[in-house]
């Protein structure tokens, strides 16, 4: 079933979230996805679930890669939930192939309209009819109103949607402030962050189950053709031998739930804490997604060991990769409103938070010919950073040209040094364009060296 909208901001996330957990509730085994490069809504999702969330996105996957995984992780569902990203026409393309509504189409998956219904009476039918008949070929199989003003509100909405359009309303939410969840500058605070997380979601859960008819949602999830893609069977491990360390904690915890199964299958991972490690475990690599780390800037820049002690290693030349927020750890100083402090100063550049976004939204990247990993074909990948990072020295070896995005400079992504790869762009680890295999091809390689 595809959670969609009218428009961004129309409450989709909060209500995936409350269905998601309402139904787990029930004793359903619910299966979430986001649409798109989304890091933050599915750590919200796989803690209403239970289960991991998984992205799905057209830049970053074949259609191919998109029906496989839809597969493999809805095998052992009783419903599976994918929650859009904008509204459910929007997308890149004119012609609509990467919107929301061409990925509903794909996995044959009936539509939720979700409607924000603030200021709207009569409106909403022509709204909906519109929706309906832009494309036939998009089942809407239901209408949830959201943000109502009251219960006579309500009444008038269900009166005009009753006369003038034959969607089903299966649920109608009021405004409520204790339903939002607490923004930030790159979308809703992590939940691996937010200590009330659980609690937050149980409550959004009994609000949504109280307002939305859940066996209706069920009704119209068993209705969607039967799904039958084959899934593919799992990849052999590259080097079950090969210790990895993830940096995983309230600062850095951006990772794409299908790169941490792959890794999981191939090494072992070795969960690092920057907060409170106080040195880095005996490993063979060592991998820092995205996060906050501007955040946590104090207790990262005062857990003095762990920062020398990463720098020593990856001097050293343990095999590094660092996206976004790992790259601002990783640099020299990092500077927030009004303060400043040190990093971990492997790469020789300051890190300096803007009020608006620097980079943001997919980007491509063409391997430079000095790519250490020996990659040539061009990278699908995305952004989304409000820092940037300044002071790296001219002769600076970069991995890949910017060919769309900004990446460090608007020209070049990918900083090197030592067996170090950190760039601002976030890139999918699986598939045959991922970073995991010709990262783990690096790490193998060292150990081979350092047994000989």
């Amino acid at each position: 079933m595809f959670i969609s909208a009218a428009h961004k901001s129309s409450g989709k996330t909060t209500l995936t979230l409350g269905l998601a957990a309402a139904l787990t509730a029930r004793g359903h085994a619910v299966q979430t996805f986001k649409k798109g490069p989304d890091y933050i809504d599915p750590l919200w999702h796989g803690m209403a679930s239970g289960r991991r969330c998984y992205n799905l996105d057209f830049h970053m996957m074949t259609r191919d890669e998109i029906d496989a995984r839809f597969a493999l992780a809805s095998e052992a569902a009783r419903v599976s939930l994918i929650e859009g990203n904008k509204g459910l026409y929007d997308g890149l393309d004119l012609d609509g192939s990467n919107s929301n509504a061409a990925l509903a189409k794909q996995l044959q998956a009936p539509v939720v309209l979700v409607i924000d219904a603030r200021g709207m009476t009569r409106g909403v039918a022509p709204l909906i009819l519109g929706y309906q008949a832009f494309d036939p070929e998009v089942k809407i199989a239901g209408v949830i109103l959201n943000q109502l003003g009251g219960s006579r509100h309500e009444s008038k909405l269900r009166a005009v949607i009753e006369h003038y359009t034959a969607a089903r309303v299966i649920g109608a939410v009021q405004f409520d402030t204790q339903l939002q969840i607490a923004e930030r500058h790159l979308g809703l605070v992590p939940a691996n962050e937010a200590e009330a997380a659980l609690a937050r979601i149980a409550g959004v859960a009994k609000a949504v189950a109280a307002q939305v008819d859940l066996d209706a949602l069920l009704a119209i999830a068993d209705a969607a053709p039967a799904w039958t893609q084959a899934a593919p069977a799992g990849d052999e491990p590259v080097n079950s031998r090969l210790r990895i360390a993830i940096a995983q904690d309230a600062a850095f915890g951006f990772y794409y739930g299908e790169d941490l199964d792959t890794l999981a299958r191939t090494v072992e991972l070795v969960p690092l804490d920057t907060l409170h490690d106080r040195a880095l475990p005996e490993v063979d690599g060592l991998v820092i997604g995205g996060g906050f780390p501007e955040m946590f800037m104090d207790a990262l820049s005062d857990n003095i060991s762990l920062r020398a002690d990463i720098r020593r290693r990856i001097e050293a030349g343990l095999p590094t990769y660092a996206e976004c927020g790992g790259l601002m750890y990783l640099s020299r100083s990092l500077a927030y409103q009004g303060h400043c402090r040190d990093m971990v100063g492997v790469v020789p550049g300051d890190t300096r938070m803007h009020a608006r976004p620097v980079g943001r939204g997919y980007a491509r990247l063409q391997p430079t010919g000095e790519d250490r990993w020996g990659e040539f074909a061009v990278i699908p990948a995305h952004e989304f950073h409000y820092s940037s990072l300044d002071n790296l020295p001219a002769d600076a070896r970069y991995a890949y040209k910017v060919l769309r995005g900004h990446g460090i400079d608007g020209t070049h992504d990918g900083y090197q040094a030592h067996n170090l790869l950190a760039g601002y762009v976030h890139r999918r680890g699986s598939g045959a364009q991922g970073w995991i295999d010709p990262f783990l091809h690096q790490v193998s390689a060292r150990k081979a060296r350092l047994a000989a």
